[in-house]
């Protein structure tokens, strides 16, 4: 049975939506509690970890001296952090309101972004397609968008034709960058995020992003398939150098 430590009423500002930057963190612990197998986890105030979802994986970083890992937590919806399995013992020190310095792999963070920013860049040009996102995968090495096309994609069987919708693909994701783009968030009127590629792409989405489409680098279409009414456009990006 999850165990919470009165943290009913906890609040936690979500910095990681806010500032894909932001690397690390003074803070303190807002709640503490064990899951089902007893392990335990702490939430943070001030949360700069973002958790695995939406096609994005978890951040790696450390609370301290200790490695952790972020989760959703579904019965307060609170991002917590629990201690890898190297650092098992690392948290249980700690109590609500101990100050603490959290930090996040940097690297990791920017390479998840550019994936994600590419992602919806890539969805935007197979929308002027006229094809329908299915699924996507933004995760390193596995990155793709699947979609499917009118017509179940009939003429899309066609190798020549798939090649010629890959060229396409690629010149509206080369023009969106040289363009440079911005890359924007809002909330609408629901209180859903909306993340915004210039005037090209809009969708909701919790995940980090790029500050505007000029930080893409290496954005490369690697395989567009069809397979059983579906396709699967693959791709791989990564981060300029921060300067």
């Amino acid at each position: 049975m999850v165990q919470l430590n009165d943290c009913q009423q906890v609040s936690q500002d979500a910095l990681y939506l806010r500032d894909t930057y932001l690397a690390d963190v003074h803070t303190s612990v807002t709640a503490t509690g064990r899951d089902e197998t007893g392990g335990r986890w702490l939430a943070v105030r001030h949360n700069i970890f973002h958790p695995q979802g939406g096609g994005q994986p978890a951040d790696r970083g450390r609370l301290g001296e200790c490695e952790v890992v972020p989760v959703r937590h579904a019965a307060t919806g609170l991002v917590v952090l629990h201690a890898t399995e190297s650092h098992s013992a690392g948290l249980d020190d700690l109590s609500e309101g101990d100050p603490v310095h959290a930090r996040i792999d940097a690297g990791l963070r920017l390479l998840h972004a550019a994936l994600h920013t590419a992602g919806h860049l890539v969805e935007a040009a197979c929308r002027a397609e006229g094809w329908t996102l299915a699924g996507n995968n933004h995760f390193p090495g596995q990155a793709r968008i699947e979609l499917t096309p009118p017509d179940a994609g009939a003429q899309l069987a066609d190798a020549e034709e798939r090649e010629k919708a890959s060229d396409r693909i690629r010149a509206f994701v080369a023009a969106a960058i040289a363009d440079d783009l911005p890359v924007t968030a809002e909330h609408d009127d629901e209180g859903h995020r909306i993340v915004r590629l210039g005037e090209v792409h809009a969708a909701a989405c919790g995940g980090t992003h790029v500050r505007s489409l000029a930080d893409l680098q290496q954005v490369t279409i690697s395989a567009v398939k069809l397979k059983k009414g579906r396709l699967r456009v693959s791709y791989t990006a990564a981060h300029r150098p921060l300067r």
